[in-house]
């Protein structure tokens, strides 16, 4: 195995972080040599955030979390705009895991710019395997809408080699006693997403 590149990016606000440290700790306890490097950018003004995340296993070893233009097996995307924004670091053939929310950035909001259409088109258009869904829905349906960073693990997940067991054990490790049900129940949902 080669080292393997995942581009976490997002809105602050949107837990981000969290879903780099699940991931994270999911790929340490099943064996692999891990690097995380968050990127935090205006994230308390709703600004974008970038996490890197690479592993390998066996003889290989990461050197360095940063993933340079074209190094991206996959862009975990909480926005398509942000997908969008980082599409360049993809590789070419790589997948975009994307939830269909819309947050209107501070140009949109402020009449400079308008939202771009049909953005997950535009992406398949230059090469990319684009899996988009509905992720605020389903963190809902789990019972908040903040946990669309996990229904977003949860659908990963079925591209990644981790057992089941060492997510639902990061989760439960991973998240207050509080939020754990709710956490438990979004990553099912994303896990149950047929892409």
């Amino acid at each position: 195995m080669s080292i393997k590149s995942i581009l976490i990016v997002g809105v602050g606000g949107q837990g981000t972080l969290l879903a780099s440290r699940l991931l994270g700790n999911a790929l340490v306890t099943t064996g692999y040599d891990v690097k995380v490097s968050e990127v935090h950018g205006m994230s308390q003004r709703g600004g974008s955030v970038i996490t890197y995340v690479r592993y390998a296993d066996g003889e290989d070893k990461v050197a360095s979390p940063i993933i340079d233009l074209g190094e991206a097996d996959v862009i975990l995307s909480f926005e398509l705009l942000e997908a969008a924004r980082y599409l360049p670091y993809l590789k070419k053939g790589g997948t975009i895991v994307s939830s269909t929310q819309r947050i209107d950035p501070m140009p949109v909001i402020t009449g400079q710019a308008e939202y771009p259409d049909e953005i997950a088109a535009k992406l398949m258009a230059k090469g990319a395997r684009v899996i988009a869904v509905d992720a605020l829905s389903l963190a809902e349906d789990a019972g908040s809408a903040k946990a669309v960073n996990v229904v977003l693990l949860g659908l990963l997940s079925q591209h990644l080699d981790i057992k089941r067991e060492v997510w639902l054990d990061t989760i439960k490790t991973g998240v207050p006693e509080k939020f754990r049900e709710m956490n438990l129940a979004a990553f099912d949902k994303g896990c149950s997403i047929d892409d």
